[in-house]
């Protein structure tokens, strides 16, 4: 069974030297989530995109996010409460600490985060040095969503200027989810 992937983004559309982008570049069946405004973005707008393009992919669909790109998908997910939301899984990457200090003005409206359990198998990917979310709070909304956590090391905020080109690590951390998503269909 061939699973959709689906890339999220956070803030700016991961230009083309993010791992998103060389990823998409590399695999042409990739598909980018096509929301409207990228630098201005609106929580309501990026779901029901999200959403969208969900139900366009179908329900073996697995996401790949970064960033606020992850908190959408949260909240995408939070619309499901109690239900199986129809994706098979997501690598969520570099999740950042809406409260947090550094956190963008302009993406006040994805406060307060859903915190209960996303209902689809999901990986948190997080950096010991991410200026958007220390390991402590990444490793509690792992916990929250009911997520599997892995700490990576000291890459900030595990974009392009991380300097980890199509960043083999994460690939592999795909590659395992597709095959456990593949394993439960």
């Amino acid at each position: 069974m061939s699973h959709p992937v689906l890339i999220v983004p956070g803030i700016s559309n991961s230009g083309p030297e993010h791992w998103q982008s060389r990823w998409q570049q590399h695999n042409p069946s990739y598909v980018r989530v096509p929301f409207a405004e990228w630098d201005a973005p609106d929580r309501h707008d990026w779901v029901a995109t999200l959403e969208a393009k969900v139900r366009e992919l179908g329900p073996d669909t697995v996401i790949v996010a970064h960033s606020l790109g992850t908190l959408a998908v949260a909240h995408w997910a939070a619309g499901y409460a109690g239900r199986k939301a129809p994706v098979a899984g997501a690598l969520l990457v570099a999740v950042p600490d809406p409260d947090g200090p550094n956190f963008p003005q302009q993406a006040r409206n994805f406060k307060p985060l859903p915190l209960q359990p996303l209902g689809f198998p999901a990986v948190i990917v997080a950096s010991d040095n991410d200026p958007y979310s220390g390991p402590v709070y990444s490793a509690a909304i792992a916990q929250a969503w009911g997520s599997r956590f892995i700490s990576i090391g000291a890459y900030g905020h595990i974009n392009a200027a991380s300097g980890l080109g199509d960043w083999p690590q994460g690939r592999a951390l795909l590659e395992e989810l597709l095959q456990e998503v593949a394993q439960t269909a």
